[in-house]
């Protein structure tokens, strides 16, 4: 069961300060969830909605499912994220979901599996 959903009309992908950028923003652009990585590698910075509900290495696994991008975060890291495990990205309307995507199975790696 998802616990938190963010309905996506667009995707960023930037590269600034040394860091890789990934966001999938709703219309409002209140709800959001974002993903950082130094170019250099390291770890992935996980943040839904607010930068106080994040952490690194928080996605214990990524897909593309029916919904469109599902995230599962780690158990131990739940309360980062208001008690949230699950969140689904809605990507039906998405203007630059592609590349997001693309550059999001790049940054998580193993942890993007197929669907």
């Amino acid at each position: 069961m998802t616990d938190v959903v963010v309905k996506a009309v667009y995707a960023t992908v930037t590269d600034e300060d040394g860091a890789r950028f990934i966001g999938f923003v709703d219309a409002t652009e209140e709800s959001y969830a974002m993903f950082r990585q130094d170019l250099a590698g390291g770890p992935v910075w996980f943040e839904l909605n607010d930068e106080d509900f994040g952490a690194d290495d928080a996605v214990a696994q990524a897909s593309i499912g029916p919904g469109g991008l599902e995230l599962v975060l780690y158990p131990a890291l739940a309360a980062r994220f208001g008690y949230a495990r699950q969140i689904a990205v809605r990507l039906k309307a998405c203007d630059g979901a592609e590349a997001a995507l693309v550059a999001l199975r790049a940054m998580l790696g193993p942890v993007f599996i197929a669907a």
